[in-house]
């Protein structure tokens, strides 16, 4: 089992993932401010909650979207597993061919989701995480990645409308039972849930002119099951995602050096 940690501006994601699937995950919220060690003991102490033994893991590797955080998590990292984390990033084989302007500017959160989509679902696919920023991207029928959408999350929208408007108060997620709303927190979170799984149905019909065939959808994030129970497509939630795509980046690199 390998620990594998998914660094984003909002979260981090991370659990121990074995040849079988996730064992364990859990998620927290991403602090510039911590230091190796608070993240050590939030790390250990999770894992101990989750009933884990700090010695079955044989490695580790991180994605992250935060580099003033690489440091600090490899550290906290090194200092309750005996390795050196791999980082995805440059140097590191991932076996997606990337077809795009400048394939040094993709993410590395979108690379391990592609990964692990090819490797589990029927291409070509369209992927969605749904994160701080909400992106769609696209990997052909022969395993390319294209391209893809990029769209303020659905929180960053949600505060951004809550602490611009005085009288649009903070609300919960969750649908209301009618699209018309009568009140002005059903009005909201008609405008936010509907809103966003209408935006992402639209996008997939347009991102599907351009497509050759079908394509597999594939949704991944902490908002992606509020949101995509919602939409009209058809869409796969697979919350471990990124967790998955790193184990498979992890073995191909383990096992060519």
């Amino acid at each position: 089992m390998i620990f594998a940690i998914d660094v984003g501006n909002t979260n981090i994601v991370f659990g121990g993932v074995g040849d079988s699937g996730t064992v364990f995950s859990s998620r927290i919220n991403t602090d510039h401010d911590k230091t190796e060690d608070e993240y050590a003991v939030i790390f250990k102490t999770l894992i101990d909650i989750r009933g884990e033994n700090i010695a079955s893991f044989t490695g580790a590797i991180i994605s992250s979207v935060v580099p003033q955080l690489n440091d600090v998590l490899k550290k906290a990292v090194s200092s309750i597993i005996d390795c050196e984390p791999l980082i995805v990033g440059p140097g590191i084989k991932t076996g997606l061919n990337i077809r795009i302007d400048n394939p040094s500017t993709l993410g590395s959160d979108i690379v391990v989701g592609c990964v692990a989509a090819c490797a589990a679902f029927p291409k070509p696919l369209i992927v969605i995480d749904m994160g701080t920023a909400t992106t769609l991207v696209h990997v052909d029928k022969d395993g390319i990645y294209r391209g893809g959408i990029i769209v303020p999350g659905v929180m960053v929208a949600l505060r951004s409308l809550s602490s611009n408007a005085a009288l649009l108060q903070q609300i919960s997620l969750e649908a209301p039972k009618k699209t018309i709303g009568t009140n002005t927190a059903d009005c909201m979170r008609s405008g936010v849930v509907f809103g966003n799984a209408a935006m992402i149905d639209g996008l997939i019909d347009r991102m599907c002119e351009e497509i050759d065939r079908e394509p597999t959808i594939v949704a991944t994030g902490g908002l992606a099951p509020k949101i995509i129970s919602n939409c009209r497509h058809k869409i796969i939630i697979d919350n471990d995602l990124l967790l998955k795509g790193l184990k498979i980046i992890y073995d191909k690199n383990v096992s060519d050096e």
